[in-house]
């Protein structure tokens, strides 16, 4: 392996350690929204209905009928907003349930 390779490797390793200790500087964080997403398939994972995942996510119904029947695609924030649904559906539903 290359020096500049493995100075890379570190420098990510570093730079992953930061964020994970809180000492990063938030500017530099950079966001990965995917450019598609299975909506499908993160609502069959979940288990849930077509109705059960658009009440308890805040989607329409027919808004979601269309993404996975491809006549639309979510558009940007709304795909981010999808994937931390995928990743992490319990934060989700804490942080929208009424108190």
């Amino acid at each position: 392996m290359s020096r500049r390779i493995a100075d890379g490797i570190l420098r990510g390793l570093n730079q992953a350690l930061a964020i994970i200790e809180g000492t990063a500087d938030p500017s530099t964080y950079v966001v990965h929204i995917p450019a598609e997403i299975d909506v499908r398939a993160i609502r069959g994972r979940l288990g849930l209905t077509q109705q059960a995942f658009a009440r308890r996510f805040g989607f329409n119904i027919n808004t979601l009928r269309h993404w996975e029947q491809g006549r639309r695609v979510p558009e940007g924030p709304t795909r981010a907003y999808l994937l931390v649904i995928d990743r992490e559906p319990e934060a989700v539903q804490k942080a929208l349930r009424i108190a």
